[in-house]
């Protein structure tokens, strides 16, 4: 495509520049990669359609369906193999009238039909977790019917059924009864042979053109009424059709040939019916191709950790932690790779790059431009998923040398062509990539060149990325608008490049210092720093004393910031900390308060009934004696109350061995939340307040006095009238699952080993609701029906851990 074509298609449509783009910014190598990744010819079809696109509708498509395939492989659920064959010469063959494909033709459509299936299967399922890939696989007609009729006339070997005809069933059941015929005389006569001598030794019967034969040695062969169908290569053995099979034979030959004319027919049959559904076939094995493809981007996807931006359908630029997705793959296992941060925005889409040789400038450049193209062509990026990714009409890219003897070019003149390219087609949506901006010059003259360039780029407000060595490239990026600085950060003290993008200032190509590291004669530096001037080398040392400051500055606000973070966390602890400390005290001071209360209001009742009776009964002695008793149950009972409270006071933690208050039942605290306390009483799992636990350690011997009012479980009781069978007849379905789940905690909470549900034969419903719920109780060990005698399938014995 010349010059002028281009032009006319950039004016036209969104625009690559130039043609051989993805080999400059390796795209070629991951078509490479998602070829090698796909299971058939179709998905590497469909690698080699991807195509550069800039619209946005059409790019979220497909970046939502690589999403959700990657999602599928993270998620470890199994996806149907979509190992296939290309159909195409089968499927141009079958539209020719009377043609007819073959049996393997027809074993591997099978296959492919039944992966397609499958993979439709898969999707309904889950249609509600991939809607972008079922909106795809629902476009898709079942094949079920044609798989169906096509297996019912294929054995497993893939090969024509007996059965596949009335006439193919007929001429095979003749050929089988002729063919033993055929064998039964010819072992007859083998055996004979062999009694005689004349079978060289070690040798069996044979077949030979289709036909069964006896070998027989040379000298022999008069003594066997035959005909010679062959003899080996020394001659000394001949092998003879016996005159008695002869005619056998024959009829074997004319029935295999009727047996093949009558599968030619069966082939023909299943032709045209797939001739028939060619329309639906043809869409069927594309989506077959659009799976393997976007299997094999998903695959890919997880192999440079890419991620979903956030698309914006206008030019935008502003990424989070970028890798190149190939430098990644390469250094994978070696090294760590330093991602790129890069921000283009629109009151400054353009930024110019400088920095030391070998300090990450190009790789910078190639990886805005291939990350970039992968999201224009439909593929997830390699960058963090805050980030977000733009779209942009035309991506053009001037990197490398492009130096043509074919054209009489050389590199700086190839450079200006692509330039005056740039210059009239670029505007405010295309990307312009840009290595050595002015480098294979004079210096002067291609600095001044490449000022004029940007000057025309900023002002029609194009985004873009430059690299560059020349100071007024620089100087010009931070006095005009619209174009940022930015630099490859240095390492001032080892001398070595950092790979990290610092936006907002120029970077020093620190040529002096890294000569100097090589070993350069000093004498010789100093002779260099006066040839370069003292402007320029100050303006080094300058940029040099900045960028350590800097470093400096920015290691002390890291250590700063670290202990904010630090003070800021410690002080939010103490101030949760101690507003869960009061008020914990108000609540264990106020429900202290509470009970005295009660219990002096009921002490005060107790006495006044005492009094009353004492007077009623004029002071008896064996009534003052029961009411004195009385009295001091009341006593014990406000002592216990009171070493209750004091009790409640001692703090329980997670691990602690805990009762319920007024139960002998010891527990361990799994975990403690708002009040709350998990607690583990032998298989059972229970959720109980705080102010019904106290510590085990903190529990004396002394008898608990009413244990029967006490707060909790009465366990006790639980045990007395605890039936291991329970009997659910008659109860409706929604009845069944409270009893159930109440009876089986008690059994867990009594430690029973077996149980019985009752819940009769009839139409099975109560069973089958019963064993349901219990196969989700991870305590069930296994679920039986009872002897037959003791009543069988209407009874569900339970066996519990």
């Amino acid at each position: 495509m010349n010059e002028k074509q281009l032009l006319q298609n950039a004016q036209l449509n969104e625009m690559i520049f130039p043609e051989e783009i993805e080999q400059r910014l390796g795209f070629d190598q991951i078509r490479i990669k998602l070829k090698n990744y796909c299971q058939g010819p179709l998905g590497q079809l469909e690698v080699d359609r991807i195509e550069f696109s800039s619209n946005y509708a059409f790019i979220q498509t497909l970046l939502l369906q690589n999403l959700e395939f990657k999602l599928i492989l993270e998620s470890g659920k199994s996806f149907p193999s979509t190992v296939h064959s290309n159909p195409d010469l089968h499927f141009r063959r079958a539209t020719i009238e009377g043609s007819y494909l073959e049996e393997d033709a027809f074993q591997q459509i099978v296959k492919s039909l039944l992966t397609i299936l499958e993979c439709k299967q898969f999707f309904k399922q889950y249609h509600e977790w991939y809607p972008e890939l079922v909106k795809v696989s629902s476009l898709i007609t079942d094949p079920s019917s044609l798989i169906k009729n096509l297996q019912n006339k294929f054995d497993e070997n893939g090969l024509i059924k007996d059965n596949a005809s009335t006439e193919l069933t007929k001429i095979r059941k003749s050929l089988q009864a002729e063919q033993s015929r055929v064998k039964r005389l010819t072992d007859q006569l083998f055996r004979h042979a062999v009694k005689e001598g004349w079978v060289p030794e070690g040798i069996s019967t044979a077949i030979r053109d289709g036909r069964l034969v006896i070998p027989v040695l040379a000298e022999h062969k008069r003594k066997i009424k035959g005909f010679v169908v062959d003899e080996s290569a020394t001659g000394q053995t001949i092998y003879l059709e016996p005159a008695e099979v002869l005619e056998a034979n024959n009829e074997i030959r004319d029935l295999l040939h009727a047996e093949r004319r009558e599968v030619i027919k069966i082939l023909k049959e299943l032709t045209t019916l797939l001739r028939i559904n060619l329309p639906e076939l043809y869409p069927s094995f594309n989506f077959l191709g659009f799976i393997d493809f976007t299997r094999a981007k998903a695959k890919f996807s997880l192999d440079i950790l890419a991620e979903m931006p956030h698309l914006k359908a206008h030019p935008d630029l502003n990424w989070l932690q970028a890798r190149h997705p190939l430098l990644y793959l390469s250094l994978k296992g070696k090294r760590e790779i330093v991602p790129l941060t890069i921000d283009l925005t629109n009151e400054f889409p353009f930024l110019v790059i400088s920095g030391p040789n070998a300090g990450g400038k190009s790789v910078c450049l190639k990886t805005v431009g291939v990350i970039q193209y992968m999201v224009q062509c439909g593929l997830l990026p390699s960058i963090h998923d805050k980030s977000s990714v733009g779209i942009f009409k035309n991506i053009f890219l001037d990197i490398g040398d492009q130096q043509s003897i074919e054209n009489d070019l050389s590199t700086y003149s190839s450079h200006l062509k692509n330039m005056n390219f740039f210059i009239h087609q670029s505007d405010d949506k295309t990307l312009v990539l840009m290595d050595e901006l002015g480098s294979g010059t004079d210096p002067n003259f291609g600095g001044g060149i490449s000022e004029s360039i940007l000057t025309d780029l900023t002002e029609k407000k194009v985004w873009g990325v430059a690299t560059t060595h020349y100071y007024n490239l620089k100087l010009f990026a931070s006095n005009h608008q619209g174009i940022r600085n930015g630099a490859m950060k240095f390492d001032t003290k080892k001398l070595e490049p950092l790979f990290t993008l610092e936006i907002g200032k120029p970077g020093s190509s620190f040529a002096l210092e890294i000569a100097r590291k090589t070993g350069l004669p000093g004498s010789t530096l100093k002779r260099a720093e006066k040839i370069i001037g003292t402007e320029l080398t100050g303006l080094e040392a300058l940029m040099k004393s900045v960028a350590e400051e800097k470093q400096t500055l920015e290691k002390s606000k890291r250590e700063i910031d670290q202990r904010e973070r630090k003070l800021k966390e410690t002080l939010a602890h103490y101030e949760a900390l101690s507003s869960s400390l009061e008020a914990k005290k108000k609540e264990i001071i106020n429900k202290a308060k509470d009970e005295a209360s009660s219990i002096l209001k009921e002490t005060n009742r107790e006495i006044e009934k005492t009094i009353r009776h004492i007077r009623e009964n004029k002071a008896e002695k064996k009534e003052t004696r029961k009411v004195r008793e009385g009295l001091q149950t009341l006593t014990a009972k406000v002592r216990t109350s009171s070493m209750e409270v004091e009790r409640k006071k001692e703090k329980i933690v997670e691990g602690d061995k805990v009762r319920l208050i007024g139960q002998e039942v010891t527990g361990k605290v799994f975990s403690i939340k708002e009040g709350i306390a998990v607690v583990q009483f032998g298989d059972l799992r229970s959720s109980v307040k705080l102010e019904k636990l106290i510590r085990s350690d903190l529990v004396d011997s002394t008898p608990i006095v009413n244990p029967a009012r006490s707060m909790g479980v009465n366990v006790m009781q639980k045990q007395s009238s605890f039936v291991s069978t329970l009997d659910v007849r008659g109860k409706r379905a929604e009845e069944v699952i409270p009893v159930l789940d109440q009876f089986i905690d008690d059994a867990l909470l009594l430690g029973q080993s077996q149980l019985k549900i009752l819940h009769g034969k009839g139409e099975g419903v109560l069973r089958k609701i019963v064993r349901d719920h219990l196969k989700k109780v991870k305590q069930v060990v296994s679920l039986s029906d009872e002897h037959v005698e003791r009543g069988g399938d209407g009874i569900t014995v339970v066996v519990l851990k």
